[in-house]
């Protein structure tokens, strides 16, 4: 005689959780998705729904869209029995009366290895520290900021050129594998969780504005690595002629300019820095398309000479 099913409840919001959704429909019974209310989105500020609620829509689960802790408290009590809860990138921490709901508790799948960057933007963090590995990390979710004993991980090696939206869909498709292998051992009571160690604790905290910014007096290889950290989106941002240029695309190359310069080079355009040159590759200018960098300096009226304010 089989096992009764695993029932589970999901909780995420952005695409980069929708894999680990869709595969833990595969090995659960998942009883609702919970995701974020709708947000406004564009001109209009219609209400759009999130990634995650359009997956669960299509999977034919029931979701929840709480406006806070205490009324995600009472959606899950509404529930029960739930032996397992999921948890990917849904935004909200959880109180410790709905984290005891769940038998087992709640698994979060985090794009880091623990207890290296905890918080919002392990990805982004990951990319602009230079690291050339990272991983993901299956949390036994406590009353802190990830800091909940680990039951399992996997560790990815970055690519030289990755971007953070390429890295995200990597660790995205790890971390749901990793979720399925581990998750029948786990409710069953045959896994347990290791505490995180005391050393090697990092935080990626939530960007903000002027993290997006290219300072031209940073080295051009910290402001590549940005471009790719924030890169497809939000986007690096770059202060040209008193506009705000969003550069999609460059790299680092030995040249000498002054700080701050802006060139233009057999149809390159490069940027002085505070150690060598930054060559911009793709952006895209204030309310059009992104292009090739060449051709928005081509297309410019006046051309600037520096960058930066």
């Amino acid at each position: 005689m089989s096992p009764p099913p695993i029932r589970a409840v999901f909780l995420g919001t952005p695409a980069a959780a929708v894999p680990t959704l869709v595969s833990l429909a595969t090995a659960a019974e998942v009883v609702a998705v919970v995701t974020r209310p709708d947000q406004p989105r564009g001109r209009s500020a219609r209400p759009v729904p999130s990634p995650v609620k359009e997956a669960a829509a299509k999977l034919g689960v029931a979701v929840l869209q709480p406006a806070n802790a205490s009324e995600l408290t009472g959606a899950l009590e509404g529930i029960v029995p739930i032996d397992v809860g999921v948890v990917t990138a849904y935004g909200t921490l959880i109180r410790p009366e709905a984290l005891a709901i769940p038998t087992r508790g709640f698994l979060n799948v985090h794009f880091s290895l623990l207890p290296r960057w905890r918080g919002a933007n392990p990805v982004v963090a990951a990319l602009l520290a230079g690291d050339e590995e990272t991983g993901v990390s299956l949390m036994l979710l406590d009353q802190g900021l990830d800091t909940g004993p680990v039951v399992a991980g996997r560790t990815l090696a970055i690519g030289r050129d990755e971007t953070g939206g390429e890295l995200t869909t990597r660790l995205a498709a790890l971390g749901a594998q990793l979720l399925v292998d581990v998750l029948p051992g786990w409710v069953a009571g045959a896994m347990s969780a290791t505490p995180q160690p005391g050393m090697g604790v990092t935080h990626a905290p939530k960007l903000t504005k002027s993290d997006l910014l290219l300072d031209p007096s940073f080295p051009a290889e910290v402001l590549a690595r940005r471009i790719r950290a924030l890169g497809p989106s939000p986007g690096a941002r770059l202060m040209v002629g008193g506009a705000v240029l969003r550069v999609l695309a460059g790299r680092r190359i030995e040249r000498d300019l002054a700080v701050g310069e802006l060139a233009a080079l057999d149809e390159r355009v490069l940027v002085g820095t505070g150690q060598g040159a930054l060559e911009l590759l793709a952006v895209q200018p204030p309310g059009k398309r992104p292009m090739d960098a060449a051709a928005w300096l081509r297309g410019l009226h006046t051309r600037p000479n520096e960058v930066g304010s």
